[in-house]
């Protein structure tokens, strides 16, 4: 089918597009390229997506309302997969202002484009950061989430929120996806894994927040592209049992679902150190510091609603996704 996916040159986008394209989609792949991090490591990943025939790249910012729009209407995508988001908890609390251009004002052009072009199905990213103060283990999509505690998380909740507005005035198909923690090769610079691994190797100290007492259900990438893939192909469907009298936040009488995409077994914060100092060989020297404004000790997703949607439960454990995310690090900087 021919699919829009935004954010194409991430992280993320760029693991989805390559299960998309191996199974024969036509993708055109969206990114602004913003300098949030290295631009280099978003062309690298873009160059090896390039050479698929069924690819085509537009850089095109989402909070380009008449952009957009154009896009829309030329291309009349069949489904659309929307990865693109200014992301980091720490950052929304540096530039705010960041994060309403492009999850906000971006996300409401995407709605409009699948609107007005009859788009079968939108699935976008959401965040396990929007479970906020919530401390019932496991996070379910059937709580509220009404208490974020980042600028980052209300944005993503916002998107939430937009999304079902749509299901309902429009009948707008719409699946919504909390990710947990996602890390592996090609993986952010501004993430742990990436931060730790690179100042282990030049020898410097790391910081550990809270202490090291965090625990995070720390998802692969791959794990979560496929989850993305198969959400995208189970069009959201309406809960013909559900009531307003007791509203369940996780679906709903429009066709709109939410799923929590995590690997399901949080890992303390020091066992994921000790397996990166396993893959290098090295030890590293912490700075134990307090837990940072926005963030949240613990995460462990119940992925309950996506085993039973989609027949997917991230699986890979956290020794063997480190090992990858190193073999990709070493190989990439020749370190």
């Amino acid at each position: 089918m021919k699919l829009l996916l935004t954010g194409a040159a991430g992280f993320i986008g760029f693991h989805t597009a390559q299960i998309l394209l191996a199974r024969g989609d036509e993708v055109v792949g969206l990114d602004n390229l913003n300098d949030y991090y290295d631009v280099s490591l978003k062309q690298a990943r873009l160059a090896i997506l390039q050479k698929s025939p069924n690819f085509r790249f537009v850089k095109l910012d989402v909070a380009d309302r008449e952009g957009m729009a154009a896009l829309f209407k030329q291309e009349k995508f069949q489904r659309v997969i929307h990865l693109a988001a200014q992301a980091g908890v720490r950052y929304s609390i540096q530039n705010p202002l960041a994060y309403i251009d492009s999850n906000v004002v971006g996300f409401a052009n995407i709605l409009e484009g699948c609107r007005h072009n009859g788009v079968e199905h939108l699935v976008y990213a959401s965040t396990s950061s929007v479970y906020g103060a919530n401390t019932k283990m496991p996070f379910s999509v059937h709580q509220n989430v009404d208490h974020p505690l980042s600028f980052y998380a209300a944005t993503k909740k916002a998107n939430e929120l937009m999304a079902h507005t749509y299901a309902h005035l429009y009948q707008l198909p719409v699946t919504g996806l909390r990710f947990f923690t996602v890390y592996g090769p090609w993986g952010r610079p501004d993430m742990a894994l990436f931060l730790f691994t690179k100042n282990i190797l030049a020898g410097k100290p790391i910081d550990v927040f809270n202490y090291g007492n965090h625990r995070r259900d720390f998802t692969y990438v791959d794990d979560i592209a496929q989850g993305v893939v198969r959400a995208m192909d189970r069009v959201a469907q309406p809960n013909p049992n559900w009531s307003g009298d007791a509203p369940d936040p996780g679906t709903s009488k429009a066709p709109y679902r939410l799923y929590n995409i995590g690997n399901n077994a949080p890992v303390e914060l020091m066992r994921y150190i000790e397996c990166i100092e396993t893959n290098l060989g090295k030890k590293a020297e912490k700075n134990l510091l307090p837990l940072q404004a926005g963030d949240v000790p613990d995460t462990f997703a119940d992925v309950a609603d996506l085993v039973q949607a989609v027949g997917y439960k991230p699986a890979t454990p956290v020794e063997e996704g480190v090992r990858r995310f190193i073999e990709w690090y070493v190989g990439y900087y020749g370190k």
